[in-house]
């Protein structure tokens, strides 16, 4: 029999899939009758009292919370009849809300209030319930400008056509990068499939010579290519350093033959399309030690179509430099713990750091940033790589 906390999360799951479709109209997730689970026959015949523990504890919870359970009649041991529950009733989606807690009734109010809008405003929406779940990120800010660049856009289609980027479309009030982030919900209420806007500048990568011939000639230190340029960078490396921050990138150590290319967060499209780094000899990728840079490192394995020597992101690195850790990600909020993703292309002793990371039971720091690493012991695993590929290209 599953616990309260337990049939709790299935409320929340369920609300967050169907409260949009729910609120449409499009579908009636609620009322909704929960399963508790069913105690094994042998289970009430070997030992009643944990079951009798267990449905005393959903007939406090349910009382709390103002939930009917249903009930049936169960052979226990000695052959006696006993009452055990099935189901927790969920009488309405706004029942479903209070259970779910957190910020979910402020989020249907908010809904209603939109859904109404978007009735009175845009009937011609097919399907408002997945307009409405796109909108529900949106801040009151950011949803009054919506409706005023979805007016704009329906008062004279014909400015789909201007032909310029989402940053110069001459709408009062609306800031430069609005349009960019916020396109979906545009097309949503105007029913345009195309505004007419621009692409976006192609990618572009950075990166540092790292060779002590070039530099000591007085070259360039810093260089950067753009994605689908025609561009040959001043050497044509035998050995590319891919590395997830720019600190280190920049002032990555001297090393022959060698440019340290910046990370492009997730996915390595940009840089694999770029033939000298894609090709090069030995390519080594370097990130942190946490739940995004085992994840990117699998992504650019699957990018570049070729497997990629990584340094620093084993579990020997992470016992020596767990110490000066951290507790928080990029924005400051605190790392939980996950579910991992597939991510088959890491190694064992990559996967076997990403599981540890991930593990509620862990109580270590669950992020080592590069910065915490001396470059001077980044070059060395470098070199070693370099010393073992060429060791087997020997044989």
């Amino acid at each position: 029999m599953k616990t309260p906390q337990a049939v709790t999360e299935d409320i929340r799951r369920r609300l967050s899939g169907k409260w949009h479709a729910h609120l449409a109209g499009d579908e009636a997730a609620f009322p909704h009758a929960f399963s508790l689970g069913r105690p094994a026959t042998s289970e009430l015949r070997a030992d009643y009292s944990a079951v009798h523990a267990r449905t005393m504890q959903w007939q406090d919870w349910a009382k709390a919370h103002e939930v009917v359970l249903d009930y049936e009649n169960r052979t226990a041991k000695g052959g006696t009849t006993q009452s055990v529950p099935t189901h927790a009733r969920v009488v309405s989606i706004d029942h479903a809300a209070a259970l779910a807690a957190g910020d979910w009734a402020d989020r249907l109010a908010r809904a209603r209030l939109r859904l109404g809008v978007l009735r009175d405003k845009y009937p011609h929406l097919d399907d408002v319930g997945k307009t409405l779940r796109t909108l529900d990120a949106y801040g009151e800010v950011d949803f009054g400008l919506l409706l005023s660049v979805a007016d704009w856009y329906r008062r004279d289609p014909a400015r789909a056509n201007l032909g310029v980027t989402p940053r110069q479309v001459p709408i009062p009030g609306v800031h430069a990068k609005w349009l960019q982030s916020h396109r979906r919900g545009v097309q949503a209420l105007t029913g345009i499939d195309d505004l007419g806007l621009l692409p976006g500048h192609p990618p572009r990568i950075h990166f540092t010579y790292l060779d002590p011939a070039h530099l000591a000639a007085g070259r360039r230190v810093h260089d950067s290519a753009t994605a689908g340029d025609s561009y040959t960078p001043a050497y044509l490396p035998e050995v590319v350093v891919i590395s997830e921050n720019k600190d280190t990138a920049i002032h990555f150590p001297a090393l022959a033959g060698g440019i340290c290319v910046e990370g492009v967060g997730k996915g390595g499209k940009t840089p694999a399309s770029f033939p000298w780094i894609r090709d090069a000899a030995v390519l080594v990728y370097w990130g942190d030690m946490d739940r995004d840079g085992y994840e990117i490192l699998d992504g650019y394995r699957a990018d570049f179509g070729r497997d990629i020597d990584s340094i620093l992101m084993g579990p020997d690195a992470y016992a020596v430099y767990e110490p000066f850790g951290t507790e928080l990600d990029q924005t400051g909020r605190i790392l939980q713990p996950g579910t991992p993703r597939p991510a088959d292309r890491l190694r064992e002793e990559e996967r076997a750091v990403y599981l540890r990371l991930l593990d509620p039971q862990h109580t270590g720091h669950r992020r080592v940033e590069q910065e915490r690493i001396p470059l001077t012991k980044a070059l060395e695993e470098v070199e070693l790589v370099c010393r073992r590929m060429a060791s087997r290209d020997d044989q």
